[in-house]
């Protein structure tokens, strides 16, 4: 068959997941915004098939030594693909990695670092690989370049006020009775009755301090090989000094009692030792510069002048430059990449690419504008088109109209989600789009405007010099009975009052945020809900046999799985391969359970359903109204089961929305709750979020979301930066009076969003 047009993608006969039968042409060389509600389809066409067939064709390219290596992918469902470009995929998924990366070594801005003390630093002490915390020429010694150093809390370890029979030791490896204590009152070099609080210097050093001796007249009942330690010494190198991961977990909740983790004494978190820490530059060391946030840190590398260095300062400087621009000059290099939220981490990964010279590649963005205040949208936008100047392929799937605005070619997805989505309903220019009839269009030219009635504060949560991260002693009062939403930049302290401090202080509070939900890996929709019970009584009762068949971690799972319809071979250094089971072929059941039906499905078959599905197929009340909820925040298209890891961020919290429906009197606080929302559900999460307040409770948002500020009754705005240039309450007040005041942000683009549309 002739390839066609050079520079287009050519697909025809997509049918991955609910695509249907779909034939697509995407220019080369452009940006194309793919658009349509959630499960409309648009991460089947990107992910699932164009960037799934173009890294499997890719990998297909190198050794079998190095595709074992490489994370596998199968052969999409399609008739047809063409002209696909190397693809790299920019997505939400948070950076793993241990405590030694960091937002510098990933950027590998780190290593340039590494390389400019090398070289320019005073005195000389060797080259760029020593001052990495990851050498152990460079690393402290006494954290091994972590920074930091876990120690027990003497003081909640022990009870000092009883004695060593009574129960002293506050950790359950050495409860009274157990091996562990029998090494402390079989010793014979302690009165087993006596108060630790009366035990002299001497007895208190050897209970907690004493390195390895054989006692001189232990008790009956004393291992005659054993030798006796202190309680430290010991804990330490039980539980400590080895892999958390291979500590039992029933024990880890009493670990994270007894044991701190705080900075290393002796680097003071600088995970650097005294060698490498005292070369510096212009009187700094390398570790209080990754500590700058990087608006400061582009500021001091910018004052070296010296010739043998500017081309590893320019270097720096542009990527510390495109940080600032995507909203990140709040960060710091030293920052754990674990602890970057999901739009932090895809933005520290296209900084990794916008400094790179290649050429006809193909980027692939997930919702780029997550967690960007309306002011970083426009420097987000112009990275994307220098991705494309440069002569690459940009595919974006997004709901912002501001990201949309930039697209030189539209593909709106629908018309709407799950088996009433996956056709393409438009595609074109923004222009077009504007004026189609599609949910996408109709939202783009709906008219914003502010709430009309407010409601009355029935009382008020009181926040006094709070001055968590980088908050400022703000003290603010957030009223209760009504709905509030909390703006700013990304890191104006934001997160750090309304999540961090906040629930501090009012611990009844419900935190309805994007983590991953409680459950074991066979967690879904069904069991989340708990209408997992009552479907498998339903089996149970229609079949005349024991509801416990019908779980998929009992005494009717398949026994190949486990019931979790794939399986997984450990291949040691290489990446684990999982397939679906052959035996059950993915149904998780025996096949005797499998024959049970109910109104002629099996549970496989109800486990199938997406939850419009399921509203037609029960009639059970309990079931329907928990269903119903499902339907109100937006999830149709999810299926009852479908695994709780797979779904994303924006799609845990609406889960989680879901079974509050129906509560009253609490206090919700929500995390950016239109992540992942299309424009026309962003309307029903507000009359959700009414809906709660209206009940009787309090609503507190975290957002950016022009649509879901203009219909808020208070607004608390925090500022006027980032980082240390934030954590200050900059405005407190109604919408109304938000967009006239001029030291706002978050007023000034929201008075532009209501007057320009």
């Amino acid at each position: 068959m002739q390839s066609g047009k050079k520079d287009q993608i050519i697909i025809k006969g997509a049918r991955e997941n609910n695509l249907r039968n779909i034939n697509v042409s995407i220019p080369k060389k452009k940006i194309t915004v793919l658009t349509g509600v959630s499960g409309s389809g648009k991460s089947s066409l990107v992910f699932d098939t164009i960037a799934a067939e173009a890294q499997r064709q890719l990998n297909e390219t190198f050794s079998s030594f190095i595709r074992h290596r490489l994370p596998h992918y199968g052969q999409p469902d399609a008739d047809l693909m063409q002209n696909l470009s190397p693809a790299i995929i920019v997505d939400q998924k948070q950076i793993r990695g241990n405590a030694r990366s960091t937002v510098g070594t990933i950027t590998d801005i780190y290593s340039l670092l590494r390389l400019l003390y090398s070289r320019i630093g005073k005195p000389f002490i060797g080259y760029s690989n020593i001052f990495s915390f990851n050498h152990p020429e460079g690393m402290c010694p006494v954290c091994d370049g972590l920074g930091t150093v876990t120690a027990v809390d003497i003081k909640k370890l022990f009870d000092r006020s009883k004695s060593l029979n009574e129960g002293a030791i506050l950790f359950p490896a050495f409860a009274p009775g157990s091996a562990l204590w029998k090494r402390f009152v079989l010793s014979g070099y302690f009165d087993n009755d006596k108060k630790l609080k009366d035990y002299t210097e001497e007895e208190w050093q050897l209970l907690l301090y004493q390195e390895e001796i054989k006692p001189k007249s232990p008790k009956a009942g004393w291992w005659p090989s054993a030798k006796y330690e202190g309680v430290i010494t010991r804990f330490n190198k039980r539980f400590l000094d080895t892999d958390p991961e291979d500590s039992k977990k029933s024990l880890q909740p009493a670990m994270r009692q007894v044991v701190t983790k705080g900075p290393c004494p002796a680097c003071k978190g600088a995970r650097l030792n005294e060698k490498v820490l005292s070369c510096k530059i212009h009187g700094k060391n390398i570790a209080e510069n990754a500590a700058l946030q990087v608006s400061d840190l582009i500021k001091e590398i910018g004052r070296i002048k010296e010739a043998a260095a500017q081309t590893m300062v320019a270097a720096i400087i542009e990527r510390l430059t495109h940080l600032e621009g995507i909203g990140l000059g709040y960060l710091s290099l030293n920052r754990e990449t674990s602890t970057l939220s999901g739009g932090e981490s895809q933005r520290v990964k296209m900084v990794r690419h916008l400094g790179s010279s290649l050429c006809d590649m193909m980027y692939i963005f997930d919702e780029p504008s997550t967690g960007l205040h309306a002011r970083d949208v426009h420097q987000l936008n112009v990275l994307m088109q220098s991705l494309r100047d440069k002569g690459n392929t940009v595919l974006i799937v997004e709901h912002d109209p501001d990201v949309i605005t930039i697209a030189d070619h539209i593909i709106d997805m629908g018309p709407g989600a799950g088996k009433h989505g996956g056709e393409i309903v438009y595609e074109g220019t923004v222009k077009g789009l504007m004026k189609s009839g599609t949910l996408t269009g109709i939202g783009l030219r709906r008219q914003p405007a502010l709430r009309e009635t407010l409601r009355k504060p029935a009382g008020s949560l009181k926040v006094r010099n709070a001055t968590l991260h980088n908050l400022q002693k703000v003290s603010v009062d957030i009223p209760e009975g009504v709905f509030t939403v909390v703006t700013g930049v990304a890191g104006s302290g934001k997160s750090s009052l309304i999540n961090g401090v906040l629930p501090r202080l009012y611990p009844d509070i419900v935190c309805i945020n994007q983590h991953a939900l409680a459950g074991s890996v066979r967690s879904n929709p069904a069991t989340y809900t708990g209408i997992a019970d009552q479907i498998r009584s339903l089996f149970a009762r229609a079949n005349k046999v024991s509801a416990g068949l019908f779980t998929s971690n009992g005494e009717g799972a398949c026994p190949a799985c486990k019931g979790l319809g794939v399986t997984s071979m450990d291949l040691a250094f290489m990446d684990a391969v999982v397939t679906t089971c052959e035996v059950c072929q993915g149904r998780r059941f025996k096949d005797n359970v499998l024959g049970y039906t109910l109104r002629g499905k099996s549970i496989d078959e109800v486990l199938k359903l997406n939850v419009e599905e399921a509203s037609q197929f029960f009639s059970e009340e309990d079931i329907v109204n928990v269903l119903q909820r499902l339907h109100e925040v937006g999830l149709d298209y999810l299926t009852l089961g479908q695994p709780l890891d797979s779904l994303s961020g924006g799609e845990r919290q609406r889960i989680k929305l879901a079974t509050e429906l129906e509560n009253t009197g609490n206090v919700y606080i929500l995390d950016e709750p239109t992540t992942g929302l299309h424009l026309s559900d962003v309307d029903n999460l507000i009359a959700l979020l009414n809906r709660l307040v209206d009940n009787g409770s309090t609503v507190i948002a975290i957002e950016h979301n022009l649509d879901v500020i203009s219909q808020a009754d208070w607004i608390i705005d925090m500022g006027p930066g980032a980082g240390r240039d934030g954590g200050k309450v900059v405005f407190e007040g109604t919408p109304a009076a938000l967009i006239n005041d001029k030291n706002s942000l978050t007023g000034i683009f929201l008075k532009k969003y209501i007057h320009a549309r």
